[in-house]
Formats: structure tokens, sequence, C-alpha cells
């Protein structure tokens, strides 16, 4: 680890040995997120910080499970124009445990409907190949394949 200043590298450090600021700024940021506070401002306000040390530091400080413990997965699939067909696919992603991040789907054509699907896995027990292989097997899925893992 030469010339460490230069470089950019994550660090897990307990929150009850580093500067307040990092666990206030985390507090603003889901505050934010759960829309309790009006406004930026107000959020900071209740945290005990300014809104600059909020810029300051928002992009670096994160929960170790936000940033470290969970993957996200973009899976890309073509499901047959049936009524329940997506019902079932989101069903399976519920049961493995994973959150929907973003869905599309197309419009149908010759009976098939292509959708694109990032989901958040959680640090369980299931992995991408669980998740793609529990798809495959819903009636009405013509394929399932991984486009990007993060």
């Amino acid at each position: 680890m030469d010339n460490l200043e230069h470089s950019s590298y994550l660090i897990v450090i307990d929150s009850r040995v580093i500067p307040d600021v990092f666990v206030k700024v985390l507090d603003v940021k889901k505050t934010i997120a759960n829309r309790e506070a009006k406004s930026l401002a107000a959020a900071c306000k209740q945290a005990g910080i300014s809104r600059s040390a909020y810029y300051k530091y928002k992009d670096y400080v994160f929960l170790y499970d936000e940033k470290l413990t969970q993957k996200v997965i973009t899976l890309y699939a073509v499901l047959q124009d049936k009524p329940g067909v997506l019902a079932n696919v989101l069903s399976v992603v519920h049961s493995s445990e994973a959150n929907v991040l973003t869905l599309n789907q197309s419009i149908p054509v010759d009976g098939v409907a292509a959708i694109t699907i990032s989901l958040k896995l959680n640090s369980g027990r299931y992995n991408e190949d669980d998740i793609k292989s529990s798809l495959r097997s819903v009636d009405g899925v013509v394929d399932v394949r991984i486009l990007s893992r993060e």
C-alpha cells in the first residue's frame, strides 16, 4: 500500500472511533431517503450538521452492508404473453429475498415479451445462479440470461 494518499480504497472502521459528522451524514441520507424531513436543510438541522458538511461527505460515507455485502445483477428474460407469468417471476424474486431495483418490459411480439430486471441480492442464502435457475423453472419463462453483475 505505497503512496496511500493518492489512491482510493475502502476501509472498515467502527463508528465509535470516527468523528460524529460521518454518522450524522448517514442519518441525513436515511432521513432524506425515507422523506422524514421536508428538505435537505431540515434533515441536516435535525442531525446537527451543516449542509456543506453533508455535501462534502455524502458520496464517501456508506453503511457497510450497503456498499460491500449486497450485489446487484441485471437479468434479461423472455416471457410468454400469458396472464400471471410476470407475477410468478416477481414471486420467485421475492422468495429469493432480492429487491427489484428496476423492471422494464417490452410490448409482446409474436406471443413473447422481453424484460430486463435489476435486482439487489442481499447477503442471504440465494445467489445469482439460484435465482436464474428458479426463474427458468417458472411456467411461461422462455429464456433467462444474466446481463451484468456488480
